[in-house]
């Protein structure tokens, strides 16, 4: 192994970890894109040191991403984490959030055979995409779920999206991120969705970033998980 490479190769990694792009476009990061692409041992390197930290490394429009793998409790979120980062305090909250996001993946992605991305979305989108699809659920989960667990899941989530008011007092003029209304419980996973450079928001239109895009391909073609497989039924 020459030192070089293994510089390179940590580099690579290094800039990864701190949430730089390394891009065939991106300034500085240039020549370490065009390492990992070209070089083998830098590759293999980059690609070990991330297997070693249950990290994912995706390649998407010229770039490279990288983000946690499945169950990575050092470089993932905890749910308590979560809760504590969005300003929730039920776990129950946290499952519609999780809901929400799911929903909006799944506006730019149906299924492995299918890699067009919409140009954007907006929180009205999102909001009335959660709540079909809710309703839909709860009206077939005795044949969309496996067990009671399921079935629970499910009734929680429903349950208190319809408690929720779909707007609060203060919420009148401008869309606010909150735990007290069904706006505020989308506009808060949204926020938190462009915290994570998944998406830009601009004029209350949300883009989806070349990250978001390589992470969610990836996922969907690796995991998918129980909630693709019910939500590809309903």
């Amino acid at each position: 192994m020459e030192q070089r490479n293994l510089e390179k190769a940590i580099d690579i990694f290094a800039r990864l970890m701190m949430g730089e792009e390394v891009k065939r476009d991106s300034g500085g990061n240039h020549a370490l894109y065009e390492e990992y692409m070209q070089n083998p041992e830098v590759y293999d390197i980059v690609e070990s040191l991330t297997k070693r930290l249950n990290l994912k490394l995706y390649e998407y429009n010229n770039g490279i991403y990288m983000t946690a793998g499945e169950g990575n409790r050092i470089f993932g979120y905890s749910n308590d984490e979560l809760k504590r980062m969005m300003g929730l305090r039920y776990n129950k909250e946290l499952y519609l959030c999780y809901y929400i996001m799911y929903q909006t993946l799944l506006t730019f992605y149906n299924d492995t055979g299918s890699y067009q991305f919409a140009e954007c979305t907006t929180l009205s989108d999102v909001l009335e995409r959660t709540s079909k699809s809710l309703k839909k659920i709860t009206m077939k989960l005795d044949a969309l779920v496996q067990d009671e667990v399921e079935e629970n899941s499910f009734k929680a989530i429903a349950l208190l999206w319809d408690e929720l008011p779909m707007n609060t007092t203060e919420e009148s003029n401008a869309y606010r991120a909150n735990r007290g209304s069904r706006t505020g419980m989308v506009k808060l996973t949204l926020n938190f969705l462009v915290s994570q450079d998944l998406f830009i928001e601009a004029r209350e239109r949300y883009y989806p970033t070349d990250r978001m895009k390589a992470v969610t391909e990836n996922y969907f073609e690796e995991y998918r998980g129980r909630l693709y497989e019910i939500l590809k039924e309903e």
